[in-house]
């Protein structure tokens, strides 16, 4: 008899354990939607704030040992509709490098010994300025950028934020690796950038087009030490700790090179991966201080940091359905009820921020995308030894936004 009460208390705490566990990953699968629907609600979606030209910005473009893309990134911040900003390139390893266009408002650095470290060639650029900048913004050596990014980007500052995140848009669509990766941007651009910024929380950073007070970015990064990828992650999560908002800017555009190969996804992904594992801690201590504090913004951008990548996301919902199948029907059918809730605002992000038929069309060849990234997992753990540099081919959709001035 003791023996049966016993497997029948092991059984129910099992049971209980599996529900509770299903619930979590539930709440966070659906999350995307209920955020939506608060930003909708909230009605914060309709508010623009006019252009402004009162901030002097450096502007750190960070290369290291291929030097092919940098004069037209160049060429397209000296575009810039603003008065006041220089440019200052950190081309890391990149000996033969130099820019002939003689414009007085660029500044090329050569560290040596090489760096190796985003974040100390922006360092080394902060220390070699030639006017007291008082805002920076974070260029990749693969971007483009709007004319207009800088006069999106300033009214935010003045409104009292300290750290802004602009519109990374694909400016190459050549492959349908290209084209699922510029599906995956949109739909975190959507959730995790305007509607999470929309709801009363910080938007997720994203590596580059993203601008600081100069002194904000020192005080977060002076001292940090990390290697590798993340330098993102770690700023973001200092800046929220602090208390601060980093604001939605969503008509300050720069068009970013999506992954077209598949070796070049999955290193992509494979940084990805690593910073998320190393980096999760980071979740955990923004919702506890969060809770403490009665923070929204720490809470809610603390649960985003604690959702996994998409794919394993996925992955995950795609495990519990198929146990439910020999354990709760019931379940199965609720987790099915999930994934159509999911799809729909899956499509719905996608419709939000105007996609091209063609991404949609690409979706037929998501299980293939997904399916690399799940092989993206065996090379996480090394995903530091190659990091650093990923080459980018030039193409004839970059030659054409240089030839329409990169308006949209």
């Amino acid at each position: 008899m003791k023996l049966y009460q016993l497997n029948i208390h092991i059984y129910t705490t099992l049971h209980i354990i599996w529900l509770v566990f299903q619930v979590l990953v539930a709440v966070v699968f659906v999350f995307p939607l209920i955020s939506a629907g608060a930003y909708l609600l909230a009605g914060r979606h309709k508010k623009q704030l006019p252009p402004t030209t009162n901030g002097n910005y450096a502007l750190i473009v960070t290369a290291y040992k291929y030097s092919g893309n940098l004069n037209h990134v160049i060429q397209s911040l000296l575009k810039l509709d603003y008065p006041h900003f220089h440019i200052y390139v950190v081309a890391d390893d990149c000996e033969d490098y130099e820019y002939a266009g003689g414009d007085t408002r660029v500044t090329i650095l050569h560290p040596n010994p090489p760096l190796k470290n985003q974040v100390k060639s922006h360092f080394m650029a902060i220390r070699h300025f030639k006017e007291a900048h008082n805002r920076i913004v974070i260029i990749d050596s693969d971007n483009l950028a709007h004319p207009g990014m800088l006069k999106a980007i300033d009214p935010y500052f003045e409104k009292g934020y300290e750290a802004v995140q602009g519109v990374r848009t694909a400016k190459n669509h050549d492959t349908v690796y290209a084209q699922l990766d510029a599906v995956n941007e949109l739909y975190y651009l959507y959730y995790d950038r305007k509607v999470l910024f929309g709801i009363g929380s910080s938007c997720m950073l994203s590596g580059s087009g993203m601008a600081f007070t100069t002194d904000l970015y020192t005080r977060c990064l002076g001292k940090m030490d990390t290697e590798g990828a993340g330098f993102d992650k770690v700023l973001q999560k200092r800046i929220v700790s602090m208390g601060k908002r980093i604001a939605f800017a969503p008509q300050a555009i720069v068009y970013d090179e999506k992954t077209s190969q598949p070796d070049q996804l999955v290193k992509q992904r494979a940084r990805w991966n690593n910073t998320w594992f190393r980096f999760f801690p980071y979740s955990l201590q923004l919702m506890a201080k969060g809770f403490s504090r009665l923070s929204l913004n720490r809470l809610l951008f603390g649960f985003i940091l604690f959702r996994p990548p998409l794919f394993l996301l996925l992955g995950l919902v795609s495990v519990i359905m198929c146990i439910n199948v020999f354990v709760s029907m019931k379940m199965f059918l609720i987790w099915c009820g999930l994934c159509m809730l999911f799809a729909g605002g899956f499509f719905w992000a996608l419709y939000q921020m105007k996609a091209e038929k063609k991404l949609y069309m690409a979706l037929l060849y998501a299980p293939k995308f997904i399916g690399l990234q799940l092989y993206s997992l065996v090379k996480a753990r090394k995903a530091n030894q190659f990091s650093v540099a990923t080459e980018h081919s030039y193409h004839k959709e970059i030659e054409a936004l240089e030839k329409d001035n990169v308006n949209p």
